[in-house]
């Protein structure tokens, strides 16, 4: 479980093909990630780590970078896993640990696009096309996942092909994440709130006799 509260930003160095014995364009991929100012002295091989809002397992690890291994199925659900750049990293949350922003799994529930990323007075202001699939789980005020980023609704508005969603992001929020990078058109990994995830399994239960 993670919280959504970014604690670095660090860097995909180097992007390596798992299977040298079948087409590249199908095999899983090895990354190894700067992981800036994220401490590692704690991490174990095994242990999980947020990337982009992915959950991966370390693999392997030095005093500055760690690496995991991503399946394709993965890399076909999730968006800024497969090249070299800049990704927002969270490590597992511990029982000890403050939860700033909100429970998260770590598991992408569908990718998002960019259609509007500008300034507002001294804020951004951020409105994703969201999968019709993911409409029913998004509200005014409730909280959604951005490339690992826990973020409040501000708005929703429905449309024949997709849902809307905006967010207000402050300068803080800019300054700690790679969401400065987005701009119309780009693609971002979604993760809807938990709760309403079991919200809606309990109320369309149907028992089967």
């Amino acid at each position: 479980m993670f919280t959504g509260i970014i604690a670095a930003v660090g860097h995909i160095a180097s992007v390596t093909p798992l299977s040298t014995t079948t087409d590249n364009a199908q095999a899983g991929l090895r990354l190894t990630i700067d992981a800036g100012v994220l401490p590692l002295a704690d991490v174990m091989l095994g242990d999980s780590i947020a990337i982009n809002g992915a959950c991966m397992t370390v693999v392997s690890k030095s005093d500055h970078q760690f690496s995991i291994d991503i399946s394709r199925e993965s890399l076909n659900l999730t968006t800024g896993l497969d090249q070299m750049g800049p990704v927002n990293l969270e490590k597992a949350l511990t029982l000890a640990d403050r939860i700033g922003g909100h429970l998260v799994s770590g598991h992408v529930d569908g990718l998002g696009r960019v259609i509007k990323f500008e300034p507002i007075n001294e804020s951004f202001e951020l409105i994703i096309a969201a999968p019709l699939s993911l409409a029913k789980y998004l509200a005014h005020k409730g909280s959604v996942v951005i490339n690992g980023v826990s973020l409040t609704v501000n708005s929703v508005v429905d449309h024949p092909d997709h849902c809307a969603f905006s967010i207000n992001l402050i300068p803080h929020t800019i300054a700690v994440t790679t969401l400065k990078h987005l701009r119309a058109g780009s693609k971002v990994n979604l993760e809807i709130d938990l709760i309403a995830r079991y919200c809606e399994r309990m109320l369309s239960y149907q028992h089967p006799g």
